[in-house]
């Protein structure tokens, strides 16, 4: 029997989340013995995709703006028809060229609408493919909530006329996609939870550090970080502390926070091994994303959540506040976020007993290329 062919579509526009999560699953899917071609659209990230998985880089895109109304080029110049219409043409010689037996779709149609200009197109050319091949989209658990009048009706139509399944990478014991996507009942044959996709236990750390402070991609990290190191100058100088923030952080900003560091403070952009370095440390200072609250699940380290708001932003805050009615986490807002806010979090969560086993699934990599051969197969 040949190869089964993967072709996984994923565009990050601001935070790294999206590119880390396919990522695990490409690494997944590539274990697995599948053949998989991961097709990127935004900034390159450092580790991303990763080893054995082919990789076609089409001319990036990010967000103009936290609100994600816009797209620009890598530059930040407003992206224009030219430039959108070659990376369209790009996409679909990439998908010809593969000739995959499975195409996934990360985020869309639930998200990423700024994409119809080229995912509307290869959704056409998906369907006049001889053999067709399924169609899937890859979502997280909990979506954008407070979308205009209409989108949920047309992602529902979309998934109806056009996907074969709904992988929801997710714990449906922790949240279940119809608390966060109101019409999930349309389209409830379609849906196959997969369980979180974390990473698996890391090794142990190379280094060890008290408090890790992280921004994930950066983008818009600087005020966590800044909080953290004022924060790390108010408390006894013996704890080694810990702040990554992230590969997109301006330059300017990175510099500033490169200045006056106290002693016990050591300023990275990225860590290939943050999984190991959260394993041997008390205390987590971070967003709420997808991602690293699976890196966090998988250690002992107390968490404290930061959710990312801004552009009415909604997903984080509900990740947050489900982490921490199982007594997983503590929130701070980021809006009005000190650094006194963050000392007190601090002091709290080191003389915080250590929490229990987590009960959630988090295979949810692993459980993904199940499912697939099972779809492949017609189980």
């Amino acid at each position: 029997m040949t190869t089964p062919r993967i072709f996984f579509y994923v565009q990050h526009l601001l935070g790294i989340g999206h590119i880390a999560r396919a990522s695990r699953i490409a690494n997944a899917l590539v274990k697995d013995g599948f053949d998989v071609t991961v097709v990127t659209g935004g900034l390159p990230v450092p580790g991303f995709p990763g080893e054995g998985v082919k990789t076609v880089a089409l001319p990036a895109v990010v967000a103009s703006n936290a609100g994600f109304s816009g797209l620009a080029d890598a530059e930040g110049r407003p992206a224009g028809e030219d430039f959108l219409s070659t990376r369209r043409d790009l996409l679909l010689d990439a998908f010809h060229a593969a000739r995959p037996d499975v195409v996934i779709i990360e985020a869309f149609p639930f998200g990423r609408r700024q994409m119809r200009f080229e995912l509307l197109p290869l959704l056409a050319a998906i369907d006049k493919s001889e053999p067709r091949p399924k169609l899937l989209s890859s979502v997280r658990d909990i979506l954008q909530e407070n979308r205009k009048a209409g989108r949920d009706a047309e992602t529902v139509a979309l998934v109806r006329d056009h996907f074969d399944a709904v992988l929801v990478h997710g714990d449906p014991n922790f949240v279940r996609l119809e608390d966060t996507f109101p019409l999930t009942a349309e389209i409830a044959d379609k849906l196959l939870y997969t369980g979180l996709v974390a990473p698996p236990a890391a090794p142990e750390p190379s280094e060890t550090f008290d408090i890790i402070a992280s921004a994930g991609g950066g983008a818009v990290g600087a005020e966590l970080i800044g909080a953290a190191k004022e924060a790390a100058a108010m408390l006894p100088d013996q704890l080694r502390w810990l702040l990554i923030s992230g590969p997109n952080l301006p330059e300017a900003d990175f510099a500033a926070l490169s200045q006056n560091a106290p002693q016990n403070v050591t300023l990275m952009r990225f860590r290939k091994d943050f999984p190991s370095l959260l394993r041997g440390a008390k205390v987590s200072i971070s967003q709420a994303g997808y991602n690293t609250v699976g890196d966090l699940l998988r250690t002992d380290c107390r968490a404290i959540l930061i959710p990312f708001v801004a552009g009415g932003e909604t997903e984080q805050t509900v990740r947050a506040e489900r982490l921490q009615a199982l007594d997983l986490a503590e929130i701070l807002p980021e809006t009005g976020l000190t650094s006194g806010h963050v000392k007190e979090a601090v002091e709290k969560a080191l003389t915080a007993p250590g929490r229990g086993a987590v009960s959630l699934d988090l295979d949810g990599a692993e459980k993904t290329a199940g499912i697939i051969r099972a779809i492949l197969a017609g189980n």
